[in-house]
């Protein structure tokens, strides 16, 4: 009996072992592997802000406005041309020292933002990517004023509840909103977005927060 006892114990004794080593590298492993799959998504979210930006610069050249009207902006996408421009030297000018810029065509917007892309979809351009529920970019646009001028700005911008809705694979809904909700609360401590945007609504930049990390 003893020795019976004995095995049993040893047994019970390796599997808690094996439990306790199998919890260390899981505890281990879940943030890497959160933080790949952030990455993952992000890449996809940053690639669609990219193009927000892209046609609102667009749209602003031709309007001297950003909008924030995500209809507006696909319809101009889908219908507006914008030149080709070289420049070449005044003829006007017989000091050869100056220059002009000279129209040689037009090209449609759609083609420029999708030029070496095997995929665009414009309509696809208000919807984050991984949003359960094909949730949409916040887009807003205005001025701000500056030394008594009026600049115009915009900003497209979406929160990581919305692109980090649903549990990577190797997570349950449990441990994958822990995650998000450590995520959040560590940029939020630092005054930062818990999330990704481009633009800004209080300076004149088009930049993206994940260009000033």
């Amino acid at each position: 009996m003893k020795k019976g006892l004995s095995i049993v114990i040893n047994i019970v004794l390796f599997a808690i072992i094996v439990l306790l080593a199998w919890q260390v590298v899981k505890s281990i492993q879940a943030p890497i592997k959160f933080n790949h799959e952030q990455k993952a998504r992000e890449a996809k979210v940053v690639e669609r802000l990219i193009d927000i930006r892209n046609a609102e610069v667009l749209y602003k050249n031709a309007t001297s406005q950003y909008t924030n009207n995500f209809d507006s902006l696909i319809k101009f996408c889908q219908t507006a041309e914008i030149p080709i421009v070289k420049i070449v030297p005044d003829p006007t000018d017989t000091t050869f020292t100056r220059t002009i810029n000279d129209t040689i065509g037009f090209v449609m917007v759609m083609d420029s933002l999708k030029a070496g892309r095997d995929h665009f979809n414009i309509n696809e351009l208000k919807t984050v990517p991984f949003g359960a529920n094909n949730e949409q970019f916040e887009l807003e646009a205005g001025n701000i004023s500056r030394n008594g001028i009026d600049i115009p700005v915009f900003e497209a911008r979406t929160p990581y509840e919305v692109y980090l809705a649903t549990p990577g694979a190797a997570f349950n809904e449990k441990e994958w909103k822990q995650r998000v909700d450590n995520a959040k609360a560590e940029k939020e401590s630092i005054n930062r977005y818990a999330g990704l945007k481009v633009g800004s609504m209080e300076e004149a930049s088009t930049d993206g927060n994940w260009e000033k990390l």
